[in-house]
């Protein structure tokens, strides 16, 4: 969960220091701040998107040096649901294709948290046997 939190934490100051960096990273059609549209709002998107991944990663980095398994199970129903709306965004036309890999890295990140936490409680649980000679 750590590298989950630095990972987040990295690409949301990337998205508040080069928001068409982040863009690109997603498939999105980079813009020059100059060549935007009167109206576009695109960057304060980003920026808004970029302080919430920025603090997402810190809470994750600070929850997993406290070991805190019941954040962690919080996370897994929120990140799956985040996966389908991020694929039905795309299938809907909505966002390019790359941004499908968001949508992805969140339900594997999903994935890999539940098989995580399943083998810590096996590993950590009682087993019911009697081992003494």
């Amino acid at each position: 969960m750590a590298v989950f939190g630095v990972l987040a934490a990295a690409l949301g100051v990337v998205g508040l220091i080069a928001p068409d960096t982040l863009l690109s990273l997603m498939g999105f059609a980079s813009t020059a701040g100059s060549r935007r549209a009167e109206g576009d709002h695109t960057l304060v998107f980003v920026t808004a998107s970029s302080m919430a991944a920025l603090n997402m990663g810190v809470y994750y980095v600070l929850a997993s040096l406290a070991d805190w398994k019941a954040f962690f199970r919080w996370t897994v129903p929120f990140r799956l649901l985040t996966c389908v709306v991020f694929t039905l965004v795309v299938a809907g036309g909505r966002a390019p294709s790359g941004f499908l890999g968001v949508g992805l890295w969140e339900g594997a990140g999903a994935v890999v948290t539940a098989a995580a936490l399943r083998y810590e409680r096996r590993r950590t649980a009682p087993s019911g046997r009697d081992d003494r000679p």
